[in-house]
């Protein structure tokens, strides 16, 4: 039987996360993107530990109006910003299985722009 298109990105999920790992010096930008919302967050794969996140659902990426790949950008900004608060300059990315394209290809062009490095 045919995979579902989850079972599909969850297995392409894992053959990235075999290469993409993230350390102290250099953490993993992990993007979950559902229908409706975006999720990202920079993660200490050493550790275990969530060092800085932004959600499509934080207050103050919700209250601006704007299609979804616009608060996607609006996302990559955020958490960049609260990355480079908390020290961080330089992270590997993590499309986490979905395509670089659209809504995750924005958040990545607004990390970017936010001052993160690839």
């Amino acid at each position: 039987m045919a995979l579902t298109k989850n079972e599909k990105r969850l297995r392409i999920k894992s053959r990235i996360r075999k290469v993409v790992s993230g350390t102290e010096a250099r953490p993993r930008l992990a993007v979950f993107r559902s229908n409706k919302e975006i999720y990202a967050q920079v993660v200490d794969d050493v550790t275990g530990k969530t060092l800085a996140a932004a959600s499509s659902r934080d207050k103050d990426v919700a209250s601006t109006k704007g299609n979804k790949t616009e608060t996607a950008t609006l996302v990559g900004k955020t958490v960049a910003e609260r990355a480079i608060k908390a020290g961080i300059n330089t992270i590997s990315f993590d499309r986490g299985g979905y395509q670089y394209h659209g809504r995750v290809k924005s958040l990545a062009e607004g990390a970017r722009e936010g001052g993160l490095k690839f």
